[in-house]
């Protein structure tokens, strides 16, 4: 029997106004539906998500741009992946890098995905379209609520 999936709720760490717009009209057009918050750098994505709500019920998957003011987004990740509780949450980079040093970085501190960032909308929707198909309805994502 099947169990029926709650929908997943989205974090965006990202402080491009523009990048933000887009990210949530590509949403929108590729009808992820999900819940999305955003958080505009990288002292902002530590505190939602090592205090108040998010401790309690975190997100279940993490869109991380890189480029961040306050704390960069390797740090951010070396963070969520050495937290018990944050650590299994899927972390998707979607960066304007595509610096090896930066994928592998990435990698190295336990990023799922790396993703650079299409400059095209039609491309970034395609991006978006396929997160939506892996990440929210084929891959299972481990419960992350109280872990």
């Amino acid at each position: 029997m099947d169990e029926i999936m709650e929908p997943v709720h989205i974090l965006l760490v990202e402080d491009n106004p523009h990048d933000v717009e887009i990210t949530e009209r590509a949403l929108k057009k590729g009808q992820i539906k999900n819940r999305l918050t955003v958080v505009r750098d990288g002292q902002e994505a530590l505190d939602y998500l090592f205090g108040g709500e998010a401790r309690q019920a975190p997100p279940g998957l993490i869109l991380l741009d890189l480029n961040l003011p306050k704390v960069d987004g390797h740090e951010v990740l070396r963070s969520i992946k050495a937290d018990p509780i944050l650590r299994r949450i899927p972390v998707i980079v979607l960066t304007a890098s595509t610096r090896d040093e930066d994928v592998v970085k990435s990698y190295d501190l336990g990023v799922n995905t790396f993703i650079s960032k299409p400059v095209q909308f039609d491309e970034f929707i395609t991006v978006v379209a396929t997160i939506r198909e892996y990440w929210l309805l084929i891959a299972r994502l481990p419960a992350t609520a109280g872990a």
